[in-house]
């Protein structure tokens, strides 16, 4: 059974890394378009390509408000509940395992 916990524990670690990289990706992208960057460039095209597919469906949900594109602080909301509510749910299973 403690082969199966430190898989869990390894998915939930692996799922927490990813979550934070993505999450410091959108603040990238955020900053970015602060600045007015060459669409261009190929890092700006990277952070467009990799985080417009999940902030379209949430700025066509909420629209812009004031002037101000809430898409980036809500994608990021729902990143820390994930990590809240998913990975540590996967570190309390993994822990119960061993």
């Amino acid at each position: 059974m403690f082969i199966a916990g430190n898989v869990l524990e390894g998915l939930a670690r692996v799922a927490d890394w990813v979550l934070t990289i993505y999450m410091w990706v959108i603040i990238a992208r955020a900053l970015i378009s602060w600045v007015n960057p060459d669409p261009w460039n190929p890092i700006v095209r990277f952070l467009e390509q990799a985080t417009e597919p999940v902030l379209a469906p949430i700025r066509r949900l909420l629209g812009w408000r004031m002037g101000v594109d809430l898409s980036p602080v809500v994608a990021i909301l729902v990143i820390i509940f994930l990590q809240y509510a998913l990975v540590q749910s996967l570190f309390e299973m993994a822990a119960r395992m061993h």
